[in-house]
Parts: C-alpha cells; structure tokens; sequence
C-alpha cells in the first residue's frame, strides 16, 4: 500500500497542518489518566511486537535509500522518511520533517481509520509537535489519536507503540506518575526495547526519583549506543552535579551527531553547561551554533536572550526574549522577560509578562498540562508566596519530588515566613549537586534569615563565584546579601561562634575577705538556631523531606 502521500502543508511551513473536518481526533483534553494502564499481570505479545516495530522503521528506511531514481542513483530520502527514520534511530526531527510526517498520517487515517500503527505514529508525532512548539492543543489531538489506536489494537495484543505514545504523552504534561505506570508496563513485558527507556528516564527525573533514572539511563546505554545514549548520560551527569563528565560526554555527543536537529540539540547542551558554569559568552556562541544547525531548535533562541542579559546586551535580550516568545510561548520565558523589564524598571513592561504568564498556565491547564512550578516561582517572587506553598506542596504529595521542586518549595516557605521550613527542602536541592547558582542563592539566604552565618556566607559566595549573573533581579540581591554579611572574622573556626550574652549584673552581697571572693563564671555560648531545626516526623506531614544536614559554623 503507497505510503508515499503528498502531505496537505509544505515541509517549510511554521506548523503541521489542521486535521480536516472529518478528523476524528480533535476532543476536549481529558488528562493523560484518561486511558488507564492495563493491569501489569496481563498476558500480552508486546515483546513480538518491540521487535516488529523497530524492525519495520529500520526496513522502510532501508527500503526508501535504496530505491533508484531513473538515472540509477539512490533516490534521496524525503522529509516523511527522515522524520520516520530519526524516530527509529531515536534521535530528534527537524521541525520541518515532523510537519510533513503528520500531514502524511493525517490523509492516510482519513482514509484507513483502523490503521493503529498509524493512528500511533500520529498521536506521538503530536505529542512532539506540541513539546517543541508549545502549542498544548496537540495534546488533546494526540490522546485522541492514540485512543483510537487502542481501540483498534488495543496494547495487550501488541500495540506497544500506543502506550508509549501515552508515556510520552503524560510527561509533557508533567504527570509523571502516569508517564512512570505506562512506560513500566511496557517495560515489564519488553525490558530489552530500548525506545521505552527515553520515556521512563523522564518521568523518573520528573519525579525525582536519581537512582531510577540512573538505572534507566545505563539500560538505555547497554541498549542503544551512539549520541542518543550520550546525549541521556550527560544530561545524568549533570542532573548528579559530576559538571566534568557531563561536559565530555556532551562535547562527545556534539562531534558525534550528524543529523541538523540532533547536532542542534546537542549543541544546545552545551549552550546550557557553559551557562550553569557563567560563561555566557561561550553560552551565546554555542546557542547560535545550534540555531545556525537547525532554525526549528528554539530553546537555543530563549538559552541566548539569558546569556546576552548576563552580558549586558540588553537590547538584543530584549529582542531575542519577544522573538522566543512569538515563536515558542513558554510560560518560564515571559517569566524572564518579565524580570529582565523590572530589573530595567519597567514596571509596565514587566506587568504585561507577568499577565501573559498567567494566561499561558491557565490555557496549558486547558489542555491538561500542569505548569504548576512555574506558576509558583512566579508567586513566590511577585504575586502571593503562601499560594507558592500550596502549589508546590500539591506537587510534592504527587511525588513530584525533583531538585527544582525542592528548591522552589523550601523558597517558597521562606518567602511565606516559614523559613526553618524552607531550610530543609532548600538543602534537599543543593544536595543533589546541581551547579544551579539560583539554589545556592535561595539556600543561602534562608541560613541568614536563620542567623547561620557561615553556611551562608559559603552559599551565598558558591552562587556569585558559579554564575554570578544568573538572574538579572536574583544576582544583585545575592551580591548584596554577601556583601552585608562582610568577611569572616579572623583567627579560624573558633571565633566563627557569636559572642556570648552579656552577664547579669550580680546581686549586691556583704563585703567579704579579698581571699574569700570568687570570680563569676562565664556563660555558656548560645545555641544555633539552625542545629535546632527538626525534621517534621512522617506521621506529621507527608510533604517534608529527609533532614538537612545541620550547619555547624556561624559568624556575625
């Protein structure tokens, strides 16, 4: 049967094409739950069909390269075969590629409206097309789609592309609990296919669940060799804080990628590294390698107008910033730009992002995506820090328990007034190793609510030395912040402790025999504050994380 469909939108064109009149597929968003996991004791042929799927993409890549054009040539393969062939080597399509792919499955389901493995192909292929341009109303087309797949094949009698396409699905609307039940119960009856594995390190990461991920991620390694798997074992690396190894193996990945959108994406993790470490020049060179690579990798356009902040070139920020957000508007870049206009006092500018932001979550929300973190870093800063909280414990109690959980919640708490709170989950984040400037900074203010000024003070320096411009409001705070804690008192850890309370004035008492007078004993030092919090118990509350480490050392 011709697969080789003229799709109904050019390949160049900004956005797939809409589904016709007729296209079953367009429904109000239900949530990535809406379909329930199988059972995980079902008897299914998921393994035969594993097998089956991957070795068709790679029989139908190999066929199309070598069909002959008249002259005898390989005929080049087209955009619909790139994009297929990229989904089965796992790495990424250009933006261009995945809209011809979706114009084609579109007119052949039209027609063939049983056809699973394409009504699969197409849900996932929507799911990627909202991931990478922000527009949440594909999600509701894929679930759809990728309903009817079940329906006409459900994934128990071997329609494992479907639950993945769920799996997938679920993470990009940050459920990742739902994401974690689908791709396990795929993995249960195929733990040797390897394209389960991309979605299950997701929803672990998601979850915060480290040693997981990190066994998903060796899996995924043992499976599929090549970028793809360095690609994932740098983003590990850098998720544990190992900041050399990531950077090698990402710069490998970099020299090894030969497709544009995966030497992009590749390219943009380095961007990302250079970032984190405050080098924004390096930041600026490698996101515009990326966009130079593949125009369509526009998280590198938002990684720029970051950089170029740091760099004092506000004007291009500025413009980089409104270009990102008409091309992909994310609710975290009109937060940014929002920031970069009010550290500029341009209150009314600011104003407007912040508006905009809020429209962006309530439309995602719409379509069943939680942008519940973004929200309440927005909350926590600029609107109602107790409403923060309630965000974020949400999150937490979902088991939504990742360093940037952690470390907006435990900001959140301090914000709130709750700062011995805040402590834990704030050293919860920086605890996990994350060269992340802004959780230095947070967790070093929280110790100097808390009169812990050491700890601080080593906090607060680790933010300004990582990157001491990661944020264009946060960065100067932190500096003034260390700044009014000064230098260290000398003569060592011994004179770190505050001085002791002075001393009662003695009562009065009858004179007595200068050999018979004593001298009064000194008090003893105070106690830390800080060596005083406790951890809430289990039984207390379900949402507080394991005991920070308590800080020993304080100066005034």
């Amino acid at each position: 049967m011709a697969m080789d469909v003229m799709p109904q939108q050019g390949p160049d064109s900004g956005r797939p094409p809409e589904p016709s009149p007729q296209d079953p597929y367009v429904l109000p968003a239900e949530g990535a739950t809406a379909v329930p996991p199988p059972p995980p004791t079902l008897r299914t042929t998921l393994r035969r069909a594993a097998f089956g799927a991957v070795a068709a993409g790679v029989l139908l890549a190999g066929a199309l390269v070598a069909v002959d054009d008249e002259d005898g040539r390989p005929k080049e393969p087209g955009p619909v075969e790139r994009a297929e062939a990229a989904a089965t080597a796992g790495a990424p399509a250009s933006l261009s590629d995945l809209t011809a792919l979706i114009g084609d499955r579109q007119k052949w389901v039209e027609s063939h409206p049983k056809d699973a493995p394409s009504l699969a192909t197409l849900g996932t292929a929507y799911v990627e097309w909202a991931r990478r341009s922000a527009d949440t109303a594909y999600y509701a087309r894929a679930e759809q789609a990728l309903k009817r797949s079940l329906e006409a094949q459900p994934g128990e009698r071997g329609n494992g592309a479907a639950w993945l396409g769920l799996a997938a699905l679920a993470n990009a609307r940050h459920d990742f609990l739902a994401a974690k039940r689908w791709g396990e119960t795929v993995k249960k009856q195929q733990p040797k296919a390897w394209n389960v594995y991309p979605v299950l390190i997701d929803a672990y990461t998601g979850l915060g669940d480290r040693k997981a991920a990190t066994a998903a991620t060796e899996t995924f390694g043992e499976l599929r060799k090549g970028v793809p798997a360095l690609a994932r074992t740098a983003d590990l690396y850098r998720g544990n804080g190992w900041h050399e190894d990531a950077l090698a193996t990402a710069r490998e990945a970099a020299d090894r990628a030969t497709q544009p959108a995966e030497k992009a994406e590749a390219l943009h993790r380095l961007g990302e590294l250079a970032w984190e470490r405050g080098e924004p020049e390096e930041a600026v060179a490698q996101f515009d390698a990326a966009l130079r690579t593949d125009s369509g990798q526009l998280t590198s356009l938002a990684g720029r107008a970051r950089a170029l902040a740091a760099l004092d070139r506000t004007d291009e920020a500025l413009a980089a910033y409104q270009s990102v957000l008409e091309k992909l508007p994310r609710p975290q870049y009109a937060l940014e730009l929002g920031e970069l206009y009010e550290s500029l006092g341009l209150d009314g500018d600011a104003l407007t992002q912040y508006a905009k932001l809020r429209e962006m979550v309530a439309a995602a929300k719409k379509d069943g995506v939680d942008e519940s973190l973004v929200l309440a870093r927005f909350e926590a800063d600029h609107g109602d820090p107790e409403a923060a909280v309630e965000l974020l414990r949400a999150q937490w109690r979902g088991q939504h328990r990742s360093a940037a959980v952690a470390d907006a919640l435990g900001w959140a708490l301090h914000r709130a007034g709750e700062s011995e709170e805040g402590l834990e989950y704030a050293q919860l984040a920086a605890d996990t190793g994350v060269r992340n400037a802004s959780y230095a900074y947070h967790l070093g203010v929280i110790q100097r609510e808390l009169a812990d000024y050491g700890p601080a003070r080593r906090n607060l320096e680790q933010a300004a030395r990582t990157n001491p411009a990661f944020s264009p409001l946060a960065a100067p705070l932190a500096q003034e912040a260390l700044d009014a804690l000064g230098e260290p008192p000398p003569g060592g850890p011994g004179d770190m402790q505050p001085p002791p309370p002075p001393s009662p004035e003695p009562e009065p008492e009858p004179a007595k025999k200068p050999e018979q007078e004593k001298k009064p004993e000194a008090p003893a030092p105070a106690p830390s504050r800080t060596a005083a919090v406790k951890s809430p118990s289990p039984s207390a509350s379900p949402s507080a994380p394991p005991s920070a480490s308590p800080s020993a050392s304080k100066s005034p």
